[in-house]
């Protein structure tokens, strides 16, 4: 079962599928990121994704998914939608009482190093976040943090570190900016390297924020001398 389509999840399926003949489900739209895996950095990117994007680290090979579905699950285990960092990613709950977190939430030397973690939709984020703070399990697993018996704190980290990027945002919003202008305000204020795969990742999660404040009123968007302005209300 596929977790989420992202191509450090679903990276070794096509090998698999080939040795094994395994089958291989993968929640909602994850299924079809799944089977054409050139989606992943064409939605990154916001076009045809040029050829230094199409590598293994944003594009695997294809796979033979099918949708999963409750009946298509071992006895006892629990799919647990947690949306926001992708499209439909999913986490499963086993019947020994174990919860895979895939990737909804990152380590604190992680955030600590890189800050600006992707996320798709940053209110399902932050609801998601909030849901799984709130969980009891004899062990949790997340995919890019350490196994505990409690993942509140962490969690709890995690949605700081989203509010912190969002206040950034809008105070580099004061004076109006292009979405590239603000872009690079974030690169430079967390001291980022920037090549094109961290531009097409660090872009897409600016832009989810950008969205997000627009519609929750604190920002508004502004045409002017051919571009779209982001301004600070």
């Amino acid at each position: 079962m596929v977790l989420g389509s992202n191509a450090d999840h679903i990276g070794g399926c096509s090998y698999l599928q080939k040795q094994t003949s395994c089958r291989i489900y993968a929640p909602g739209i994850e299924c079809d990121f799944t089977r054409h895996p050139v989606l992943e950095p064409a939605f990154l990117y916001g076009g045809f994704p040029s050829k230094d994007l199409r590598h293994k680290f944003l594009m695997a090979a294809e796979s033979e998914a099918m949708y999963l579905t409750d009946d298509v699950l071992e006895n006892g285990m629990k799919a647990i939608p947690l949306p926001g960092h992708f499209f439909d990613m999913t986490g499963f709950r086993t019947a020994d009482d174990v919860v895979y977190l895939a990737d909804c939430l990152s380590s604190r030397q992680a955030l600590e190093k890189y800050a600006v973690t992707f996320i798709y939709d940053v209110e399902a984020y932050l609801n998601t976040l909030e849901m799984v703070s709130k969980m009891e399990a004899r062990m949790f697993v997340p995919s890019h943090a350490d196994a505990c018996e409690d993942i509140s704190a962490l969690a709890r980290y995690n949605m700081d570190k989203v509010n912190e990027i969002a206040e950034k945002i809008c105070g580099f919003c004061r004076e109006p900016k292009s979405c590239d202008e603000v872009i690079r305000c974030i690169f430079i204020s967390y001291g980022l390297g920037i090549n094109m795969q961290q531009y097409v990742l660090v872009g897409s999660t600016v832009r989810s924020y950008l969205s997000w404040l627009k519609d929750r009123g604190v920002l508004e968007s502004v045409p002017e001398d051919g571009m779209i302005l982001w301004k600070t209300l």
